[in-house]
């Protein structure tokens, strides 16, 4: 009531200036009126204003299905150097409200109003009828500060006072510099709206950026279409809000408690229960509009399934700690049988230029379309990087560097874990509205020799390969890959990624099976709205990966990183079959996933220590044989993985999900070693999370 009563009295307050005040100043003027009597100009102005608005106002599709019938009262202002600012928008739907800025963001530059022959701003009310009608307007000066009286000076500090107030948390994060926390199961709700035919995105260097996706997926209409209407501040928090979100001119930030609180049963094991208890917290922001900030803290403890147990274990580095858990880090033990592993995450973006993204951060990357990628995945712990993003004309171009570890006891010095690194280039091209084609190269080092962090490999445009042979064929390992995506029409996608690490064809045409011939393939499709059903997503994709790609000679130089590949968490000597539904409704949300493979492990049994190609940490010399070399070769294993994930996002702006899940895994080896054993796991689990990242338990 008080805003109203505040807001009438500063429409009506000049209605008494006398017309020799009103000669003594001069309006804004647009170009067509400046050969207008100068009584009139303010006549011109309006309608101009008015036309501007008529002709480029987009009432919103929800207030034309609502059959809203009403006004947007605008307040705004035209500065000293003619530009149009808004001050104050009211309306009852924040799409008007927005759609309003929009338009007066497009005015032209005028020439700003005249006082006594010096340049002035005005402030205006203006009101919009909606729906929009061509009609005759009039808008209200609200005055400048050296007319006004002291009681309209203090009505208008009173008026700007209440509208502070008033004012609510614009998020800002959905046109910032800020990543897209990567899970499959949250991407797939943009993923056909980034693939529609004709689109200019890139969608396989992941995570996204909100101002990427942005362009092709409106955040803020979805987040409206899940918000739970509530008054009291804990159902705000509870549903719909950042726990804190503040903001100013030139800042913004939130921060959110981090939870995932799971218990289940694993029919494999015999301890009664399995449970994950991780706490933490969430902090994000932006400085001015080119400058975006991201951390988060995580103290975690757990007990999973038996298999991803003795998987952890299997991983363990060097000294007293007992296991790495499996894409998070390396854990402690905790209690008896549980594993205590606390993780930190975060990142700096700024982008000095329209065309370009610089981060540096601890974290995580992936490239590529599918469920895997064959190039660089998120199965492995967070580690340091640093990334450019670059993007111009149909071209997206990522340069990323990586600081790895390797933790085995054989390469440490001075029990510190030996430090190697990585240099990716990953160009992107939409050769047509339909076809991206991309290309990898990636090469890794190590710090031999006090070579340390190579700055032959910082050159973000230079080839690898002949940086690896200008500093010797042993100081690297380089691959190369390609990838390429189709779109078939606006629902039906094709994908594919093909990677290098070495190759003879002198073998291939002697038909051999050369140990040499290092690479492998990624073939996928993706069905969006599938049969008709809005938000069906359905997937499949089939790798395979040749035995000793990835491995090297040196063998610090594996494709690694804590004892976990960097690109598919099988390593090589593989082929892999996926199938995947996602669906989504509202804030439901149902995953479901089948994979089954081929895999060949060693024997590692004291009378067969040879490398078979699956364990990407061996030395490749240690083969027994040079050709012959065939995918499942050494101990035969039938893997099948099936998951069922059903939940409900309780707080969209966190990302806070309640979920039930049930995994099954049969892992059938032809041959069995004390490592290496049948098992047939059935796993059970509900829980509530803040979903922030991807678990990989199909290994």
């Amino acid at each position: 009531m008080k805003r109203t009563i505040v807001l009438l009295l500063l429409l009506v307050q000049y209605h008494s200036y006398s017309q020799d005040t009103f000669l003594a100043e001069k309006p804004p003027v647009f170009p067509n009126c400046n050969a207008i009597a100068i009584d009139s100009l303010q006549k011109c102005f309006d309608k101009h204003v008015f036309e501007h608005i008529y002709n480029n106002f987009k009432v919103p599709q929800k207030v034309y299905d609502e059959k809203y019938k009403g006004e947007v009262v605008v307040l705004f202002e035209v500065d000293t150097i003619g530009q149009f600012r808004i001050i104050y928008v009211d309306a009852i739907y924040n799409e008007l409200k927005e759609e309003t800025k929009r338009v007066f963001s497009t005015m032209p530059k005028i020439e700003p109003a005249t006082y006594s022959g010096r340049k002035t701003y005005k402030q205006y009310s203006l009101p919009i009828k909606i729906p929009l009608v061509n009609q005759a307007v009039q808008t209200q000066d609200l005055a400048k500060d050296n007319e006004i009286s002291k009681q309209e000076k203090q009505l208008k500090t009173e008026f700007d006072n209440v509208n502070a107030n008033l004012k609510t948390f614009e998020d800002k994060a959905y046109n910032s510099q800020l990543n897209i926390q990567f899970t499959h199961s949250d991407y797939s709700r943009f993923d056909r709206s980034m693939n529609l035919v004709g689109t200019n995105s890139h969608t396989a260097s992941k995570p996204f950026m909100y101002d990427e996706v942005s362009k092709y997926y409106d955040f803020k209409a979805e987040k409206e279409k899940l918000k739970k209407e509530t008054d009291t501040w804990v159902g705000k928090k509870l549903w719909n809000e950042h726990l804190v979100q503040l903001q100013g001119d030139d800042y913004w930030f939130t921060v959110d408690p981090i939870f995932d609180l799971q218990i289940g049963k694993d029919t494999d094991a015999s301890f009664n229960t399995t449970y994950n208890n991780t706490r933490g917290l969430l902090v994000q922001g932006g400085l001015g509009k080119k400058f975006n900030f991201y951390t988060t803290v995580f103290e975690s403890q757990g007990r999973f399934a038996q298999y991803v147990n003795e998987y952890a274990e299997s991983l363990k580095a060097f000294g007293p700690d007992p296991a790495i858990i499996p894409g998070r880090g390396i854990a402690k033990r905790f209690k008896t049988d549980s594993y205590d592993y606390p993780v930190a995450e975060a990142y700096l973006s700024y982008s000095p230029a329209k065309f370009i993204n610089v981060q540096f951060g601890h974290g995580k990357n992936f490239i590529g379309d599918g469920y895997r990628s064959l190039f660089i995945s998120d199965v492995a712990s967070p580690h340091p990087f640093l990334k450019l993003n670059t993007k111009f004309w149909k071209i997206k171009y990522t340069n990323t560097w990586m600081w790895l570890k390797d933790v085995r006891p054989e390469v440490e010095v001075d029990k510190a874990f030996l430090t190697k690194y990585i240099a990716n280039h990953y160009l992107s091209w939409n050769v047509s509205k339909r076809l991206n084609i991309g290309l990898f190269e990636s090469v890794l080092w190590t710090n031999s020799n006090d070579r340390g962090f190579d700055i032959n490999y910082l050159n973000p445009i230079i080839f690898f390969r002949a940086i690896e042979f200008e500093t010797g064929q042993g100081a690297g390992n380089a691959l190369l890959g390609a990838s390429a995506k189709y779109k078939w029409n606006d629902n039906i996608n094709a994908y594919g990624q093909f990677i290098l690490d070495e190759f003879s064809l002198s073998d291939v045409k002697g038909g051999e099976k050369s140990w040499k011939n290092k690479f492998g393939f990624q073939l996928g499709l993706k069905y969006f709205n599938a049969f008709k059903v809005d938000n069906l997503l359905l997937q499949f994709e089939y790798n395979r990966v040749r035995p000793y790609t990835y491995s090297h000679n040196t063998i610090v130089l594996n494709y690694a990183h804590n004892n976990q590949p960097m690109a598919h968490l099988w390593g090589a000597n593989f082929s892999e079959a996926i199938l995947i539904g996602r669906y989504h409704y509202k804030r439901w949300f149902a995953d479901a996933k089948l994979i089954y493979g081929i895999r060949g492990l060693d024997f590692n049994d004291g009378t067969d220590n040879f490398s078979y190609g699956g364990d990407i940490y061996r030395d490749y010399n240690d083969r027994p044989f040079d050709t012959g070399v065939e995918v499942g070769q050494g101990i035969k294993t039938k893997t099948f993985n099936g998951n069922l994930q059903a939940g409900y996002v309780i707080n969209p702006a966190s990302n806070l999900k309640v979920f039930a899940d049930i995994s099954f895994r049969d892992f059938d080896p032809e041959a069995e070693t004390a490592t290496t054993f049948k098992s047939n796991t059935v796993w059970f689990n509900f829980g509530v999370r803040t979903d922030l990242f991807n678990w990989y338990f199909d290994f």
